[in-house]
């Protein structure tokens, strides 16, 4: 803390030099509002609000406002952010928006009523657990000033709560209710909430209260179909050579569940027009209960290949004593093969399986704050605290079962995907199978708490350069404990032998899947074990695994406990100098210093270091600090009143996750298939934080009531990036497939985004509703380090290109909007070194192909207080594909659910 206060003198006697000298004219007004003669309401208003956000701001905001959210057909915030200049989303398992990233990076800082909020044991926030209803306001800022909270190298996303003094006086009560429905999932699912608010005087001042409820069901199923790693055929089963193949095929469906519960309360006091207390709090929570079916053709276990067409992506690929790709030249056991990527093929004496995951989720977020607002004609403070608490459990039990001696038919590559038939359906029977593998039991719980306390305070001055002096303190301390195991026993005997009917279990064990995949079997449903058995009997199934009844105990690799104390303090001008008439410059020049200390204690698993080359397992406790000062400063010309200008730089920071520090390395259980690599994960105590210098350049128009179009462009020099990183290890005599994160040393990223909104209120009566809304972006990354295994590459999960484009219609009681939504394909994850799917590729990628998304909406006031809507999401049926490097292999296909649904809202 002494440090901050030493490196901040300098910056403030800088400041006050300014702020001695006198001023010659008063501060500039913001633009003139060009409808202050006309009320609008609606989405309309909604738009017209965000697009005042953006010009008034000293930073590159993008808004939402409430009642733009009211009118779209979303149900969280995740959804309702995907419309925004930069953002783009992820379709979850569960067919919900998710994971938003902005101009690329997913590095982002999320606040809540400036508040940092994160999810678990992590430092972002699932922002689908916070229904959209719930919410009066969202900033997107893509520039960074010293007074917004560190901690996100792509930008800050801030969400506003519905607060009492956000309505006028008196009692209001707003309701609002969905009902939707899928087309794979062909359940109805629902959302419903209930805002109540009042606000009253009280001596000199005035009270406010709001309490905000809301709770949601939504049923799911999302069918997946998948290749498995490209191998060579010489590797596997007699009768093709010198072919590319998956080394398995199958598919899975996610099918389901989630609920979600939501309070939030707010009080306001107005104790004098000066001074305001204020409390509030919020608690969001997720329950789910689901089952991921797999079905499972282990193909290169076969005894043998017939009917073997090769295509024509033929090229020499160096491959490892197992046929997979590698880059290790100097391996004798290596070598280099000429070989093309297959068409089809029939795999015979295959197992083939079924496995039921069942699984139960919950989360739990507690938010409570409160503090003063001092607000004069001339000084500006801000006290605020704050507690947080967010607790995770999961809980997932496996079981597998087989069958022998199938002949699978397989076609690599049927129009973007692959697709499979089991020779007589033998899954479709449920006699004859048999245990396979172990059970499995995948159980974790977190629990992360924050105290934080802030003080902002910004001050008036009259110069004529320095128009505010903005100086501010926040500390906050963080704990985190995540405990988790992964494994279990094989079933007594050889693996594959023994026969589920044998051994008693209920009749009703074995299952028809209750949703099935189009491209496996012709769309047949499989025999599968019961997942509400696996739930609710585990301790039959552990004594018939031969393990002891109730939950294994906790593995010490997975397990960390964390403690992190942060202590900033910033320092900010805010500049203005007038040119005459309506012309002006601003801008803000400030420096935040950051003092962080962090302890994680964890587990370390050192590869044969113990007896008989045992492994050896050592507590390791890791502790850190890091200081950190990042500068900010701005300009904005101001050319009319309704053209402007912006250039700003600011130097970011992004912290590693507890999770990514744990120095625990955990591995797969084996399962007794040699043809199936293992995987393993563990983190990296040594990670730094990650660092970027943002560049961003703005030219801004705005017309009309609430039209603008705007150009912005940005550049991004990352240092020290998070990225996995995958090795191949054989340990204990298994092979693994180790992920682990790494620093990558430099990386850029630039790009360019247009935006805009236009309504037509030239056009003749009736047509002067319309309007038009779009975005476009281009983000160009590369991995800039010398050496790097993926130099010259792009950065994983940055779409090149994507955009939005929109009509919409307000006139007579109609609100109606269609948007689609597009973004071009990426690079999503890396499988490890070598491919055999492309020769331009010297590491093998997981690649996604580009994907849009059509949503609509219309709604009609049948009165003032009562509005019903229609709406439809992704009613172009996108889908997720994509491919290892080449298009001519697919990984697999991932089928989006359309939704359909109606709702109501009332407001008295």
């Amino acid at each position: 803390m002494n440090r901050i206060a030493r490196s901040l003198i300098w910056t403030s006697s800088a400041l006050a030099i300014f702020a001695g000298i006198p001023a010659h004219a008063q501060d500039a007004a913001a633009p003139a509002d060009d409808s202050a003669d006309i009320i609008v309401t609606g989405q309309r208003a909604s738009l017209e609000a965000a697009r005042n956000v953006k010009r008034n701001s000293d930073l590159v905001v993008d808004s939402i406002v409430a009642e733009d959210i009211g009118k779209l057909p979303d149900t969280s915030v995740a959804s309702a952010l995907q419309r925004i200049a930069g953002v783009q989303v992820q379709n979850g398992f569960n067919n919900e928006i998710q994971n938003p990233i902005i101009r690329g990076i997913g590095d982002i800082l999320t606040t809540l009523d400036g508040r940092e909020i994160f999810t678990g044991v992590g430092r972002g926030f699932s922002f689908q657990d916070l229904p959209a209803e719930a919410i009066g306001g969202i900033d997107v800022y893509k520039s960074n000033s010293a007074n917004l909270i560190e901690g996100g190298v792509a930008g800050v996303i801030d969400m506003k709560l519905q607060k009492p003094f956000n309505f006028s006086k008196g009692f209001t009560v707003a309701a609002n209710g969905r009902v939707y429905r899928g087309d794979i999932s062909g359940e109805t699912s629902y959302t419903g909430g209930l805002l109540v608010s009042n606000r009253w005087d009280a001596g000199d001042g005035e009270m406010g209260l709001l309490v905000d409820v809301s709770y949601g069901r939504n049923n799911f199923s999302r069918p997946i179909s998948f290749n498995c790693d490209p191998r060579s055929s010489n590797h596997g089963p007699a009768g093709a050579a010198n072919i590319v193949l998956p080394t398995c095929v199958g598919g899975l469906t996610d099918t389901g569940h989630n609920t979600r519960p939501q309070v939030n309360a707010a009080f306001q006091w107005q104790i004098t027009p000066e001074l305001q207390f204020y409390l509030d709090g919020l608690y969001t929570g997720y329950r789910s209960t689901f089952a991921t079916n797999f079905i499972f053709s282990d193909l290169f276990a076969g005894s043998s290949i017939t009917n073997a067409v090769a295509g024509n992506d033929c090229f020499s690929g160096l491959v490892d004593s197992g046929g997979f790709p590698t880059t290790d030249a100097e391996n004798p056991n290596n070598r280099i093969e000429n070989l093309c990527i297959g068409k089809s093929a029939t795999f015979n004496g295959v197992d083939v399986l079924t496995s039921t995951q069942a699984k139960k989720q919950r989360t739990d977020q507690y938010v409570f704050g409160g503090g003063l607002k001092w607000d004069s004609d001339t000084v500006h403070l801000v006290f605020d605290g704050s507690y947080i608490q967010s607790k995770n459990a999961n809980r997932t039990i496996i079981v597998d079962t087989a069958k022998h001696g199938a002949s699978v038919d397989i076609i690599v590559n049927d129009g973007g995907h692959g697709t499979t038939v089991m020779q007589g359906d033998p899954l479709g029977n449920p006699d004859g199978f048999v245990f396979a593998n172990s059970l499995f039991q995948d159980l974790s719980k977190s629990n992360s708490r924050q105290y934080a306390f802030k003080l902002d305070s910004a001050f008036d001055i009259e110069s004529n350069f320095l128009r505010q002096f903005q100086v501010g303190l926040r500390y906050s301390d963080r704990t985190g404990t995540f405990r988790a195991v992964a494994g279990g026993p094989n079933f007594p005997g050889a693996n594959r032998a023994t026969l589920v009917s044998s051994v008693g279990l209920p009749s009703d064990f074995m299952v028809l899947s209750p949703d099935s995949i189009p491209y496996i079997n012709n769309g047949a449903h499989w025999y599968t074990p019961n997942p509400d058995y696996l739930l609710s009997n585990t301790d039959d199934l552990r004594a018939l695994y031969g393990a002891p009844a109730g939950d294994p105990a906790w593995d010490p690799t997975r397990n960390y406990e964390a403690a992190e104390k942060t202590w900033a303090a910033y320092i900010q001008g805010k500049y203005q100098i007038d040119l005459g008439g309506s012309s002006l410059i601003d801008g803000l020049v400030g420096v935040r210093l950051v003092d962080t200390k962090r302890t994680l204690d964890g587990t370390s698993r050192v590869i044969g270091a113990g007896p008989n080359n045992t492994d050896l397992f050592n507590p390791i406790s890791r502790g850190t600090r890091d200081f950190y000062a990042l500068p900010n400063a701005s300009i904005r010309f101001r050319a009319t009143p309704n053209l402007q200008f912006r250039a700003s730089y600011a130097k970011t920071v992004a912290r590693p996750t507890f999770g990514d520090l744990n120095p625990g390395l955990s591995l797969a259980a084996p399962g007794g298939n040699p043809n199936v690599r293992l995987a393993g994960s563990g983190g990296n105590p040594d990670l730094k934080a990650q660092m970027s210098d943002n560049f961003d350049v703005t030219a801004e128009y705005y017309f009309g009531r609430s039209s603008y179009v705007s150009v912005a462009g940005y550049y991004r020099k990352l240092k020290d990036r998070v990225a996995p990183s995958n090795s191949v290890q054989v340990i204990n005599g298994q092979t693994y497939l180790i992920t682990q994160p790494r620093n990558l040393g430099s990386s850029k990223l630039k790009g360019i985004e247009v935006a805009g909104q236009a309504f037509f209120d030239f056009l003749p009566e009736g047509f002067d509703g319309l309007g038009v809304m779009g975005t476009f972006t281009l983000a160009d990354s590369e991995v800039t380090t010398p050496g790097d295994p993926l130099e010259g590459k792009e950065l994983l999960g940055v779409s090149k290109y994507s955009y939005t484009a929109g009509a919409l219609y307000e006139k007579y009681g109609i609100t109606a909007r269609v948007v689609y939504t597009w973004r071009s394909g990426y690079n999503e994850s890396l499988f490890g070194a070598g491919t055999l799917t492309s020769p331009d590729y010297d590491s093998q990628f997981n690649k996604v192909k580009s994907n849009g998304r059509l949503d609509f909406s219309v709604g009609y006031d049948v009165t003032p207080n009562i509005t019903v809507t229609v709406d439809g999401v992704n009613v172009n049926g996108g889908k997720y594909y994509s491919y290892f490097d080449s298009p001519a292999f697919p990984h697999d296909i991932r089928i989006d659910d359309k939704f359909y649904g109606a709702s109501v809202r009332v407001k008295y």
